[in-house]
């Protein structure tokens, strides 16, 4: 009876293993957010939020959940390839891809706004060694952040819940999640927090035709630096410290267009700019390659012996 609650046909099932997961990355974090707080860390917001806290508070939510992939991967025989963080092709042309199109993406949402009259870019705010600090700080910051949230929830956990429900229940599942997590953000609401599920389904759909997380990283990344730091307007509800630009929404714009509190992620061509995004990731990378199939239904056997490849599997099949 016990051996077939824990067990399937596949070995130790999914929800298992993921709870299993969850344990090891939950311990480590606990661990050092009491450590923290016993130190004395106490946060302080009222200038704005620091790169340095994202850079700690990020850095964290990231090494905690690799390390419980590490010690799983052991177990279930794997690598990081298989949660979608392969070494080949780190800081490649796919994350470079993704990276251009988030900075691109963000640009044209913003200027949608600024045409509309919503927003006004304003001044610099800071001057040529605040632009060095701030900007190469935000884009550290930014980059941790891309690392802890796409494998957080598109690493690990996507590919092992795809193994019980299959991928695009899984990736829906773990996308209104994300967006649910989002509502904790001062600021935030609920049209932003239904952008940030659409935007983790979209790095969902990223992961399933390039096949890894590298271009969600960089899309992630650019994003939030366009976002928090180039047109210095809040992101999912938080504007940071040393911000480039004393830019500003017009106060009697309307919510709907501006975001408000939000930030563009709250406005309604948010929904516009996602729609074109998923057309153009659909353009560029047509062919399925996540989850990868297992070497024993990439290569057949013929009742001679003789091996045969498999055929590509293409977006038309299996969408």
């Amino acid at each position: 009876m016990l051996d077939h609650i824990l067990n399937g046909p596949g070995g130790v099932r999914s929800g298992w293993r993921l709870l299993l997961f969850v344990i090891l990355a939950a311990i480590p974090f606990f661990i050092i957010q009491v450590s923290l707080s016993a130190a004395g860390f106490r946060l302080n917001l009222s200038h704005g939020l620091p790169p340095t806290l994202i850079l700690i508070a990020e850095g964290i939510e990231f090494l905690c959940p690799l390390f419980a992939a590490w010690v799983m991967l052991h177990l279930e025989k794997k690598s990081f390839r298989d949660y979608g963080l392969p070494a080949r092709g780190a800081f490649g042309r796919e994350f470079w891809a993704g990276a251009a199109i988030g900075f691109a993406a963000l640009s044209a949402l913003v200027l949608g706004i600024r045409l509309c009259h919503g927003f006004y870019f304003g001044r610099l705010a800071l001057g040529a060694k605040g632009i060095l600090y701030f900007g190469g700080m935000w884009a550290a910051a930014f980059l941790v952040v891309g690392f802890a949230e796409e494998f957080l929830f598109r690493g690990y956990a996507l590919a092992t819940l795809s193994d019980s429900i299959r991928f695009w229940p899984a990736a829906i599942a773990l996308s209104v999640l994300f967006g649910l997590v989002h509502l904790s953000n001062l600021g935030e609401n609920q049209l932003g927090a239904l952008s940030a599920g659409f935007v983790g389904l979209l790095f969902c759909f990223s992961l399933r035709r390039t096949g890894s997380l590298w271009f969600a990283i960089g899309l992630h990344a650019a994003w939030d630096y366009a976002e928090s730091f180039i047109y210095s307007v809040p992101n999912s509800g938080v504007l940071v410290q040393g911000h480039l630009m004393n830019s500003h929404f017009q106060l009697n714009a309307p919510t709907w267009l501006t975001g408000g509190s939000v930030g563009p992620e709250g406005s309604v061509f948010v929904f516009v700019v996602l729609a074109i995004m998923f057309v153009v990731v659909d353009r560029m990378y047509p062919e399925v390659r996540f989850p990868a199939r297992p070497a024993a239904d990439e290569r057949k056997l013929r009742p001679e012996g003789d091996v045969v490849s498999s055929v590509p599997e293409t977006a038309g099949g299996n969408e």
